[in-house]
């Protein structure tokens, strides 16, 4: 199953190798990979080469360590790709604009998805997010509220890619929505605004419209860019 390595920066190799197998199926999400010993002595390397690959793969999200148990290949890997998309995201001094664009570019196209393939049970729970936006308390809660309706509207589609690519900009969207709900209301003095929009978005793809929910949700993100260039006049 492994090959043994015989190069410089051995531990890279083995992370390199590791991946492919995750990549060509050959491991799969829960599987145990063997204990640090039996895999340095497959690979040919130093069980101090397998122990700094492993607690790469482990930071990035690839492996999970479990106490008295040994590590396995994640059962949430696409949080993996979370903290490298972060620190980019960080170093290139990335800005609301930039998340902004990724999402009109992946969810104006997700919802027609969606509306082609949305089920009776995801109907049901759509319509009941709906309702609990509805009846939010407070913004924190609407906030959270809000990102669960884009990312079951992710789910919906069926696509993987699209869910964990969402998934992988987690905080970086909470943080987005946060604050694109306060522009807004502060820009239009009306929360009913944002309600109206998430409404008619969830209605387009429950009828089973991919046009309308494609409107729809492009004119939430209309919105979203005129509170930012109203606030925000260089941003025009």
């Amino acid at each position: 199953m492994f090959t043994p390595i015989k190069n410089k920066k051995v531990y890279q190799h083995v992370i390199e190798q590791i991946q492919q197998m995750v990549m060509d199926g050959t491991l799969k999400k829960g599987d145990q990979l063997p204990a640090e010993r039996e895999l340095a002595e497959t690979l040919g390397v130093s069980r101090t080469s397998v122990r700094e690959a492993l607690r790469a793969l482990e930071i990035i999200g690839t492996i999970e360590s479990r106490q008295g148990e040994g590590n396995f290949i994640s059962t949430s890997m696409e949080r993996s790709l979370f903290e490298p998309l972060s620190v980019m995201f960080k170093l290139n001094h990335g800005s609301s604009q930039d998340i902004l664009e990724l999402r009109i570019i992946i969810e104006t196209e997700a919802v027609k998805l969606a509306a082609r393939r949305i089920e009776k049970e995801d109907m049901v729970i759509l319509e009941q997010l709906i309702q609990a936006l509805a009846d939010a308390k407070n913004e924190n809660e609407s906030v959270i509220i809000d990102k669960e309706i884009h990312y079951k509207i992710a789910e919906i589609t069926g696509n993987y890619l699209i869910l964990s690519v969402l998934n992988a900009i987690s905080t970086l969207m909470e943080s987005f929505i946060k604050e694109a709900r306060v522009r807004i209301i502060n820009w239009q003095k009306e929360r009913n605004l944002l309600l109206q929009q998430h409404q008619e978005i969830c209605a387009a793809i429950i009828a089973k419209d991919p046009e309308r929910a494609a409107k729809a949700m492009h004119g939430h993100f209309q919105t979203v860019i005129e509170s930012m260039e109203n606030l925000d006049p260089e941003l025009e």
